[in-house]
């Protein structure tokens, strides 16, 4: 929304989402909102109110996200048209990420994968060697993996692992 201020999108942009059918608003309040962020939501949820669907989801809960928004006033005029005649559903238990997370690829795996990779040749063979990687690696790789360069060598290969199971 920043740049479409900057570059005269903004009013398209804001027409455009008030008109959607439906707005998806992921992972809202993970932050405290700026004024140039909270005022255009505020205009955003005014226009949409009782007139299209808007699904927010969030990891923080509704009671945290009046301190989030920031300014009271502002804060509880989104909250009002948010909150009300709203359908809330919550989740609870463990992270369905952490339950499917695949084992932390460690240094000794990455020269076996490049050994395979340039004796055979094949980019199949070095490919199916690559673990299926998570969607969001877990903050502990940044921990683990030797290097920076060496991540982004089993990225590109598990990227390519991807890309030849959904074009054979």
């Amino acid at each position: 929304m920043a740049l479409a201020r900057l570059d005269g999108r903004f009013p398209r942009l804001m027409d455009k989402l008030a008109r959607a059918q439906l707005l998806i608003l992921d992972d809202f309040a993970t932050h405290s909102l700026t004024d140039q962020q909270r005022f255009p939501l505020l205009e955003l949820v005014e226009e949409r109110y009782q007139r299209r669907s808007t699904l927010i989801t969030a990891q923080v809960p509704i009671s945290a996200w009046h301190d989030l928004i920031g300014d009271a006033t502002v804060a509880d005029a989104i909250l009002d048209r948010i909150v009300h005649n709203a359908h809330r559903i919550s989740l609870e238990g463990d992270s369905r990420r952490e339950q499917k997370a695949a084992p932390i690829l460690t240094g000794n795996e990455i020269p076996e994968i490049m050994a395979k990779f340039s004796t055979t040749g094949s980019q199949n063979d070095a490919i199916k060697t690559v673990p299926d990687l998570p969607e969001t690696p877990p903050a502990t790789c940044r921990n683990q993996c030797p290097t920076s360069a060496k991540c982004a060598i089993l990225v590109r290969l598990a990227f390519m692992k991807v890309a030849s199971a959904m074009w054979p």
